[in-house]
């Protein structure tokens, strides 16, 4: 099923941007777990909308109502199901997308793909609204994965051009605008406002690594650590591109320049450097795990763009209406973390599995 993921940590996520609710179901999440609500609501409320001036002006609280598996805040060994209300939806900015489409959007294939039957409004399951869930299903996972000493840090790289200064190393979670450097993250919001201001939008980097994980997570082929994260990255609406350690500039390397030299250190094995970022044959080989996440500009922009109408086949002018974010990159931050510690959690549950 298209809108599931996992095997050990296994989740569904339902509904459509303007539908009366959203949600996610989780299974595999042991008994006993004791959760902290307050926790997950702070991490929801970093990717939440409506609170800056680089994100849509759509307002919603995005607060999980539990309908299943929990007692109080300790989970109880049955699926979990999570829902958020939609209560700030204006399904009539989306009218006439069923018939022109927009350019850079799912409208197109998804009236393709469901013979028109699809929800447009808002996007339908297309639109970015469905990372709420995820996020549920990823905060979640985070505060697993630290009771294992297992933590994810993420900051944007770059955004239209404009590139952070300064090596990850902590996290930018609790600065309002996730960048090492401060003095780039406010050039990055001077250029999403440029943008913003001409109708436009822009896209941007993010980078996340994990850290903590023991070696042996993932599997070689198609089962490897690369593979378990780039499916659910991709589920991330407007991820274009996924690379992993030196990734893409790996290419113009030699083996002697790339290769990551192991030693001792403390009685463990580690490496020199960390060109493979942390994976190697699809499997982690206990070095940071880290990876860099290319996302598009938003497609609703409210310059007049070229489209067709869908019906007469002739050539039609569209001009988008409606709230969309200049930029998705700053709130795609926490999802993206989410996204990592979804697939890190289920390849942790399979590894225990095999040491059993």
């Amino acid at each position: 099923m298209s809108s599931s993921y996992g095997e050990n940590f296994h989740l569904t996520i339902f509904g459509q941007s303007h539908s009366p609710a959203i949600g996610v179901t989780m299974e595999g999440i042991p008994a006993g777990e004791d959760l902290d609500l307050e926790e997950l609501q702070r991490f929801l409320n970093r990717r939440a909308p409506g609170n800056n001036a680089y994100s849509t002006a759509r307002k919603e609280a995005d607060v999980p109502e539990f309908v299943s598996g929990l007692k109080g805040n300790i989970t109880c060994g049955v699926p979990i199901t999570a829902l958020i209300r939609n209560t700030d939806t204006r399904s009539q900015d989306y009218s006439g997308l069923d018939r022109v489409p927009r350019p850079g959007h799912a409208d197109y294939t998804a009236a393709v793909k469901y013979f028109g039957a699809q929800d447009y409004a808002g996007g339908g399951h297309f639109s970015g609204r469905l990372t709420a869930p995820l996020c549920i299903a990823g905060g979640i996972c985070i505060q697993l994965l630290r009771k294992e000493e297992i933590g994810i840090i993420s900051r944007i790289a770059s955004i239209g051009g404009v590139r952070d200064e300064g090596a990850l190393t902590a996290s930018t979670a609790e600065k309002a605008f996730p960048t090492v450097s401060d003095e780039r993250g406010e050039e990055m919001q001077a250029r999403i406002a440029q943008v913003k201001a001409e109708g436009d939008s822009v896209g941007g980097v993010i980078e996340c690594a994990v850290l903590g994980l023991p070696a042996g997570l993932g599997d070689p082929m198609f089962d490897g650590m690369e593979n378990r994260i780039a499916a659910i990255v991709f589920g991330i609406p407007a991820v274009k591109g996924i690379e992993f350690g030196e990734g893409f500039a790996a290419a113009e390397l030699c083996g002697s320049e790339n290769n990551d030299c192991f030693t001792v250190e403390g009685g463990k094995v580690v490496t020199t450097t960390n060109h493979s970022g942390g994976i190697l044959g699809g499997i982690t080989n206990g070095m940071p795990l880290c990876f860099r996440v290319a996302v598009k500009p938003t497609a609703s922009i409210a310059k007049e763009q070229d489209s067709v109408d869908l019906q007469t086949l002739q050539p039609e002018k569209l001009t988008v209406t409606g709230r969309h974010d200049p930029c998705i990159v700053p709130r795609a931050v926490p999802v993206v973390e989410a996204a990592a510690a979804i697939a890190v959690y289920d390849a942790l549950l399979q590894r225990r599995k095999e040491m059993r």
